[in-house]
């Protein structure tokens, strides 16, 4: 029954993929064409890849699908030709539930960017490998050290770095592999496999679903985000002196440690212009009188052989993670946490490696620096749960497409630099990854518009509008399950928020001579001009938007309100001996701007401070 059940699966995932690709590929781009059964491999992968807690009923779903084909078609889905199975494709979305809707729109988003990212290569990436001895990657079942690191992202990268260049005897814990920028294109369908927790299919539960990222390899997030920089805003700062008793946080403490960071990662300015699309969010803003600027990156840039400018991202494979090791340190990458506890004055942390072994490692102190999500999961089954993983914050972000008259794109592009902040902290606006798989996966609600991908692409790009919200979630490790649950909930000023800001972003793309907008919202329709922005809805409907998110904080927030706050003002867990947070997991609020600055700074300040009082 079960090889059954399996083979009916892989089916109805070929039925799908061809179905959903047919509707989304232009007939006349011959490279979209038939065969798509690399497609349907690929939404097998993912499916595979998913959060484990969402697999059973994303197999039951497909099952469902299938068999309810039965009562429009007279035959189940897989079986049916093409024409009846657009017919129940139609019938499906307009049923009025969210978990049919969800179910179809994995589907097609995992079709449109497979069907746009063909030419990719199939071999395996090499992995980096460092000094003699420093990356461990046949762990042996017990291991000694005096602190460990757990999660290789800017904070845990700094962190180990500094006690390490410091004479400490430093490992490294990290569940994804160690390679590096160059192992895939940036923004691919190939990073999403290599680089992603979930093959990139994370997700918050709720009345609307918020799709988020989580980095799963060595360098975290900073090996795949577009490495655009902010300082912690003042105000923000105040705010948690105010609400959270946060100490050491003045301008005159802080300053250095930004400035520490930014010249170890080459943060500045473009040394050209511009990309045009990035060109057209600025101006249009300015034309109407809104605060546009442009965001310094942790870029390298080298002149090229025939003058011009290249640039290369500074993340930690290329940073603090060589100096890391250089000075010392050890690596263990392929491997996850899988528990703490404190026996004997020291801890011992459970991990299992890629391959499947099971071993321990013993330190005397424990930094944990997975990521606003993973941290409150593995301290909650640690026994540690005192204001852990109770307020999640995130910024929801939602996306248009704008299409202009002439060309604003390339395969070049890269990521935009420009930031509207007319309306910050409570909007930010900003133009966002824009190569054909992604346009089509922006272009979902407008299927018309997705199939003509291939012809007006470079006309297009993706933009988007986040906010700060007011919302807040939370996260819980699940028995018998890997991957933690994480709950968020938006309120209705969260929905009027993110349908202003796509209001206002619309705005802007008209007065910079767009000639349609296309809204991410399901029903929403195409705008033309600016007279139109009135369709658009005063509140985002629940449910009907593709909203996501790659900012996520706030769940351990540190201070000395220990009614709020899970660590002191230097990341030391309260109550706990010798155990310390130093990621995304600290910040008090949602800080209304890229929050990897604020987190590396933190990690800086803290790793310091623990040297000089240990």
């Amino acid at each position: 029954m079960s090889r059954l059940f399996q083979a009916q699966r892989h089916d109805t995932a070929c039925a799908l993929a061809y179905s959903l690709a047919a509707e989304l590929a232009d007939p006349a781009a011959l490279n979209l064409q038939p065969p798509h059964n690399g497609i349907a491999q690929f939404i097998l992968r993912e499916q595979e890849r998913m959060m484990d807690f969402l697999r059973p009923p994303m197999k039951l779903a497909s099952f469902g699908f299938d068999e309810l084909a039965w009562l429009i078609l007279g035959q189940p889905f897989h079986s049916a030709p093409l024409a009846k199975r657009e017919k129940f494709i139609r019938w499906w979305k307009n049923l009025p539930f969210g978990a049919t809707r969800d179910f179809l729109r994995f589907h097609e988003s995992l079709t449109a960017l497979a069907l746009h990212s063909r030419a990719l290569s199939t071999e395996p990436p090499s992995e980096l490998v460092g000094p003699p001895g420093a990356v461990v990657r046949d762990p042996p079942a017990q291991l000694r050290c005096e602190v460990l690191v757990i999660g290789s992202g800017p904070g845990g990268s700094i962190t180990g770095c500094l006690l390490a260049e410091a004479g400490r005897e430093v490992m490294m814990l990290e569940e994804g592999p160690y390679l590096g920028l160059e192992s895939c294109e940036p923004f691919s369908r190939q990073e999403m496999e290599q680089k992603y927790r979930g093959g990139g299919l994370t997700v918050t539960m709720g009345q609307t679903k918020i799709a988020y990222v989580e980095g799963r390899c060595v360098g975290g997030g900073s090996e795949i985000n577009s490495g655009l920089y902010h300082r912690t805003p003042p105000d923000i700062l105040e705010t948690w002196r105010k609400d959270f008793k946060v100490e050491g946080i003045q301008d005159e403490e802080l300053r250095p440690h930004f400035e520490a960071c930014e010249k170890d990662l080459s943060v500045s300015l473009l040394p050209g212009a511009a990309s045009a699309a990035s060109l057209k969010l600025h101006n249009g803003a300015l034309k109407l009188g809104w605060k546009s600027l442009e965001i310094p990156r942790w870029f390298r840039y080298e002149s090229g052989p025939n003058g011009e400018s290249r640039g290369s991202r500074q993340s930690m494979t290329r940073t603090f993670v060589p100096r890391f090791l250089r000075a010392g340190g050890k690596l263990v990458p392929n491997s996850r946490a899988l528990s703490i506890r404190q026996e004997g004055g020291r801890w011992l942390v459970k991990a299992k490696h890629g391959s499947g072994k099971d071993f321990e490692i013993s330190a005397e102190t424990l930094f944990v620096c997975a990521g606003a999500v993973q941290t409150p999961a593995l301290l909650r089954r640690g026994g540690i749960t005192q204001n852990v993983g109770d307020q999640l914050r995130l910024h929801p972000t939602i996306k248009l497409v704008a299409q202009f008259p002439e060309a604003v794109n390339a395969a070049n592009l890269g990521v935009p630099v420009h930031q509207v902040k007319e309306f910050s902290p409570r909007l930010s606006l900003g133009c966002s990854i824009s190569s054909p798989p992604y346009l089509a996966l922006g272009l979902l609600d407008h299927p018309a518009a997705a199939r003509a991908v291939t012809q007006t692409w470079t006309r297009q790009a993706n933009y988007y509008a986040m906010i700060t919200g007011e919302g807040h979630g939370t996260v819980r490790p699940l028995p018998g399950f890997r991957d933690p649950l994480v709950r968020y909930r938006l309120t209705t000023a969260d929905m009027r928020d993110l349908a202003d800001g796509l209001r206002k972003l619309a705005e802007i793309m008209f007065a910079a001579g767009a000639e349609k907008v296309f809204p991410g919202v399901t029903g929403a329709p195409v705008l033309n001009n600016a007279d139109e922005l009135r369709q658009l809805p005063e509140v985002v409907p629940a449910g009907k938007a593709s909203l996501i998110t790659i900012h996520l904080f706030s769940s351990c927030p540190m201070g000395e309100d220990r009614s709020k706050c899970a660590v002191d003002s230097f990341g030391r867990v309260h109550g706990v001996k010798n155990l310390y947070i130093a990621d995304a997991s600290l910040l008090c609020t949602a800080p209304g701007v890229n929050p990897q600055g604020s987190v590396m700074a933190f990690a800086r300040r803290n790793a310091l401070h623990f040297l000089n009082q240990n």
